[in-house]
């Protein structure tokens, strides 16, 4: 595979990418303070807004300052609208209602093992150090022998490993040959007077596909890419019709360094109608971020809690603030912790949760309710994926969604 650039535009506008200026940036001294607030933290990233600041022209680094010491940090910067917007790894264990303050100066950064990005004709993969965090799939992979074209599909995640490098997702499995990893489509729709699936393959009513990039980046701090994705509608009388693009944005961080038990994934979709025409969504048991776990995690070596401690046998249906699926593999106990961020539709969502058989999990925001997509508008939904070997307590749950939930705040101001 051939080695992607570091682009700084990640957090770009979705739908509108200008060139960064770089011109008068100002090379002052920048404080920043980190407020814990009420939750204890521990490899929390943080992430500044510096509003009004432009890219500086020359290399930074950012110190912190532990009494007489200035401790040097690895940092990422990247540009958000009229905003600097600067990220790192609040390293260790930061008490409830401690501060930390740093300052970014001039100087060359840090230079550390970060998260890179590997790309040749077909997937796109994000390592942290050494190891594969998960291959993105952009070209259309076709369906195995004998199966309905139909089934051929791209824009999906597979393999996402553990960090002992056990696989944890499966593709096609013999029982749902639309299962594709991690992925993200809609199921009981209706465009344009038409019903359109978008998750049953087999309906040939409606796919996902990938249609660009919209950005790539890799660091010491974070790595990922956006990429647009087209919800069509094959069923249209003029021939296929984009009913919805989507924005998804993957972002891996970096919280433990090349060694760690666990790393850090956001997906963050934002989906927006591609026509004149609203896109509405009727309830229905299962649709939107659906996870088809490894064929080795079987009714017997697996199971799912929640955080309101219901598991597998009572689970589906009920709502929830994360849900850990895990089991046992060739590599070792392994695990992924599904967060929902509080502003999500439906939060804390409803959840399709298989109660026997093998691992499936979907948080669901229209299991309950119709939702009626309409044009012009912006429909955000956010994740985090805590993928981790061994096991993973209720309490260190309850803090890593409290991190994604509500991170740490950070002040700042220009120095002398």
């Amino acid at each position: 595979m051939n080695r992607v650039l570091n682009l700084c535009a990640l957090c770009l506008p979705l739908w509108l990418m200008p060139a960064l200026d770089l011109a008068g940036a100002s090379e002052v001294p920048i404080r920043l303070t980190v407020d814990a607030g009420a939750s204890t933290r521990f490899n929390t990233p943080v992430r500044a807004r510096l509003e009004g600041l432009e890219l500086p022209e020359t290399p930074r680094r950012l110190l912190e300052l532990r009494g007489k010491e200035r401790v040097p940090v690895p940092s990422q910067m990247e540009r958000e609208s009229s905003a600097v917007c600067l990220s790192w790894i609040l390293s260790g264990t930061t008490p409830a209602g401690t501060m930390r303050v740093y300052e970014w100066i001039p100087g060359e950064a840090v230079a550390a093992a970060g998260v890179t990005l590997e790309q040749d004709d077909k997937v796109l993969e994000i390592s942290c150090g050494e190891r594969k965090v998960l291959r993105y799939h952009y070209a259309p992979v076709p369906p195995p022998e004998g199966v309905s074209d139909l089934f051929t599909r791209s824009a999906f995640i597979h393999p996402l490993w553990s960090p002992a490098g056990a696989e944890l997702t499966n593709t096609r499995p013999a029982d749902h040959l639309h299962h594709m990893g991690l992925w993200n489509p809609w199921t009981q729709t209706t465009f344009e007077g038409r019903e359109v699936d978008f998750w049953n393959l087999g309906s040939g009513k409606g796919t996902v596909r990938f249609a660009q990039f919209a950005s790539k980046t890799e660091g010491p701090v974070f790595g990922g890419f956006q990429a647009i994705q087209e919800h069509v509608d094959l069923s249209a009388p003029g021939g296929e019709k984009v009913a919805l693009r989507e924005n998804l944005n993957v972002r891996v961080w970096n919280v433990e360094g090349p060694s760690s038990d666990d790393w850090l994934v956001d997906y963050t979709t934002t989906q927006r109608c591609a026509s004149p025409s609203p896109l509405h969504l009727a309830a229905y048991r299962y649709g939107g971020l659906g996870f088809r776990g490894t064929k080795a995690w079987t009714e017997q070596t697996s199971d799912y809690l929640t955080s309101e401690g219901k598991t597998r046998k009572n689970g589906h249906g009920t709502r929830s603030r994360w849900c850990a699926v895990y089991g046992t593999t060739e590599r070792g106990p392994a695990g992924i912790l599904f967060m929902s961020h509080p502003g999500n539709r439906e939060h804390p969502e409803p959840m399709r949760i298989w109660p026997e058989g093998d691992i499936f999990f979907n948080y669901c925001p229209v299991q309950k309710t119709d939702w009626t997509l309409e044009p012009g508008n912006d429909y955000v939904l956010k994740y985090r994926l805590c993928v981790y070997k061994g096991r993973l307590g209720t309490e260190q749950a309850e803090r890593l969604w409290r991190d994604f939930a509500d991170p740490p705040q950070v002040k700042w101001q220009k120095g002398k």
